[in-house]
């Protein structure tokens, strides 16, 4: 019999990690669960080249490691740049504890792998996996309550008790059905990543680290044409990820190509010389959930729920979104588990799942951020006159020469009034950034 004509308890449409974190609680208890995956293979249509959070994914695979999950790099130093057009400045932090008692708090993946190896563990458990399918619109019952899916291929109709909606923050059957309001310009960022193939050895001389660790960065500034948006670099085992991108709405007004802001990211002075000498692998472009907090649509309803980037599950400040999708997707299994023990798939019956996301760490911190979405969009000096005057400001007292440090001090004064940049007005910036973080 086909797949697509069998009945199940839960269908998951997309083989992401909110998907995939679902389908392995559900199919470890016993629910007969299907997901329903557009690629080739769960990966397929994912960006190589990410961070995964150890605790999050040992909540559903406690021997994870064990299991031979492809982890690229162990992250010992997370870094953060803000970058004028010839330089910038560099914060990080290492601690040796990220080598050893807390290993894997954060490792590099490729999605690509990572993927299909999470979809195989979800096989083994007794999930059905299919792939090269994709979900154009839901079955409805007689009350109409979700009933199941219908899939854009022959005998397509699947019929489930609870439907779970983790395809993606540009998921056209989030679209189609209404269940979550297509997100405005301002509210998603298009980001293009390339993947640069480099040697083990030269990646842990250029950064500092020994076999088998790895770096984060981080960036801010000029590197987004004066755009709201960010950059980062990942190292991986045998390459390192570059990715940036901005706002739909700003590439639009700015009328920015994708390609030339990477083009531009990589010849930075500080960028080229970390990826000097290697082959490009890869390139490919994606959407990321930037609304925060207030982009979050209802999550539940008559025999549906929504997790990961199809809910804008994406905390924005700290570039956190798989380990989010992850732990949806794994409460979402939870409230489902419940409301089918208690044989109440209504909106009322997986009412669990959003208490469950109340309580956690999740919402919690959409929360608590809900300004930061704002606070960038609406602050245009972060990445067009405040990176250059910084820039100048360190050029400057950075310079030996016979000009004094207290003139230096005011040719820097000067230089900020001349383009708008009072104490006063930096000053406000500064509040309203608390505001939007505290």
């Amino acid at each position: 019999m086909s797949p697509m004509k069998e009945e199940f308890d839960v269908a998951i449409v997309g083989a992401g990690p909110a998907g995939l974190s679902a389908a392995c609680i559900l199919a470890s208890a016993g629910v007969k669960t299907i997901v329903l995956e557009r690629g080739e293979f769960p990966g397929a249509k994912n960006m190589s080249g990410g961070v995964l959070y150890g605790h999050n994914l040992a909540e559903i695979i406690p021997d994870y490691a064990e299991r031979h999950c492809p982890v690229e790099r162990n992250i010992v130093e997370s870094r953060v740049w803000y970058l004028s057009q010839e330089g910038g400045y560099s914060l990080g932090y290492r601690d040796a504890i990220f080598a050893g008692p807390k290993k894997y708090n954060a490792f590099t993946v490729t999605r690509a792998r990572f993927d299909r190896w999470y979809a195989g563990e979800a096989v083994k458990k007794g999930a059905l996996v299919v792939n090269s399918t994709v979900v154009v619109d839901l079955l409805r019952g007689g009350n109409g309550a979700v009933a199941g899916v219908v899939a854009g291929r022959k005998d397509g109709e699947v019929r489930c008790r609870v439907t779970l909606l983790a395809d993606g923050i540009n998921s056209p059957l989030a679209a189609r059905t209404g269940f979550r309001p297509e997100p405005k310009p301002e509210q998603v960022a298009l980001a293009v990543k390339e993947t640069i193939e480099l040697p083990g050895e030269v990646i842990e001389q250029r950064f500092g680290v020994s076999e088998g660790n790895g770096v984060t960065t981080e960036i801010l500034g000029a590197i987004t044409g004066g755009m709201n948006g960010i950059g980062v670099l990942y190292t991986n085992q045998n390459s390192v990820s570059l990715a940036v991108g901005a706002s739909l709405a700003d590439f639009a007004a700015f009328k920015l190509k994708p390609y030339e802001l990477m083009e531009n990211f990589k010849q930075h002075p500080v960028v080229a010389p970390l990826i000097a000498g290697g082959k490009p692998r890869e390139y490919l472009a994606h959407w990321l959930a930037e609304g925060g907090y207030e982009a979050v649509p209802s999550l539940y309803g008559d025999g549906y729920l929504i997790a990961g980037d199809s809910a804008m599950m994406f905390n924005a400040l700290h570039r956190e979104g798989n380990n989010l999708a992850m732990t949806s997707g794994r409460l979402a299994a939870e409230a489902i588990l419940e409301a089918l023990r208690r044989n109440d798939v209504s909106r009322k019956g997986l009412s669990g799942y959003g208490e469950r996301l109340a309580g956690s760490y999740v919402m919690k911190d959409l929360k608590k951020y809900r300004r930061f979405p704002g606070f960038m969009h609406g602050n245009r000096e972060i990445f067009e006159e405040l990176p250059r005057l910084a820039g100048f400001a360190a050029r400057e007292m950075l310079t030996v020469d016979h000009v004094s440090k207290s003139e230096k001090q005011r040719l820097i004064r000067r230089e900020f009034a001349r383009h708008g940049m009072s104490g006063l007005r930096l000053l406000r910036l500064l509040w309203r950034g608390w505001r939007a973080v505290k």
